[in-house]
């Protein structure tokens, strides 16, 4: 049984891992609300590019551009965008047991973080390529990853190009999401038209306006721009993601702290009250002895 010196080094070692885990917990909600910012910031770019590209649909043939060819999947490439540290509760378990699913024989990853890279090597998979990135990528350092997949897809290499991060959903839910990157489908281009009108009131969201030199010339630079850009997000997503669970998870490591010492200062005042008692005891006993 426990004394009360262990209970008061207990104490202390335990209120020592508070004050690290409540630091953790503020790096990450300040690191968490600049990703979400970066990310915020991107909309209105991304809103009219979308734009851009329904109306170079609508104005050439994106069947025959080879990023929008549909092939029968014989082989499947994954980028798995994982993080490099632990201490983020359950979202690196749930992301790498949906990589698991993919069949190994058909498969081969891309992965941007150690522990992707971690549980690639240990489940023995096929690895092509291993992404280091900052905390706060840029998006010239993303592009790299997305150049890569669309020259293994452009090279018939693969015939699919799948992408799995954690979906930032808000502050305490995250969603590990698979999305397609290749082939390119009409559905991932979204439509953006005028509020209150349908897609038939405006077919064109880019009506008076002139492409040059010609609609399929602008359509073959903006297709690699796009899936730069969706690579780009989808690790700021991730970032976010990140950041939310760590935070999340040394909060509730921080409140456990606190209860643990709650209950250990409840027990170790037992003990004393309990000491105290019985030297009160022993005393009366030993002067009634005396006095008897």
């Amino acid at each position: 049984m426990a004394n009360t010196k262990d209970i008061r080094r207990r104490i202390k070692s335990i209120r020592n891992i508070g004050q690290l885990t409540k630091a953790m917990q503020m790096v990450a909600a300040s690191k968490m609300r600049k990703a979400q910012n970066v990310a915020l910031a991107g909309r209105p770019y991304s809103k009219l590019m979308n734009r851009v590209l329904v109306s170079l649909q609508q104005r050439t043939d994106s069947k025959l551009h080879p990023l929008l060819q549909v092939r029968e999947v014989k082989k499947e490439l994954v980028v798995v965008i994982s993080t490099d540290k632990g201490l983020a509760g359950a979202l690196n378990t749930n992301l790498l047991r949906e990589a698991a699913n993919f069949d190994p024989a058909k498969t081969s990853f891309v992965v941007s973080g150690r522990k992707a890279r971690q549980f690639i090597a240990r489940t023995r998979r096929d690895l092509l390529a291993d992404f280091e990135l900052k905390d706060a990528p840029s998006f010239a350092e993303t592009k790299a990853i997305a150049r890569f997949c669309i020259e293994k897809f452009l090279n018939g290499e693969v015939d699919k190009v799948s992408v799995l991060y954690s979906h930032f959903i808000n502050t305490v839910t995250q969603k590990p999401v698979v999305r397609t990157l290749l082939p390119i489908s009409s559905f991932e281009l979204p439509q953006a038209p005028t509020e209150g009108a349908t897609p038939q009131d405006s077919p064109d969201p880019m009506i008076g306006y002139l492409f040059e030199p010609t609609p399929e010339g602008v359509l073959d630079v903006m297709l690699p721009y796009y899936l730069h850009y969706q690579v780009f997000q989808m690790i700021l997503d991730a970032r976010a993601s990140e950041h939310s669970a760590r935070m999340v998870a040394m909060k509730n490591a921080t409140d456990n702290a606190k209860q643990f010492i709650k209950d250990l200062t409840l027990e170790y005042n037992k003990m004393r009250q309990a000491s105290i008692t019985t030297e009160l005891l022993e005393i009366s006993t030993a002067q009634m002895a005396i006095g008897g």
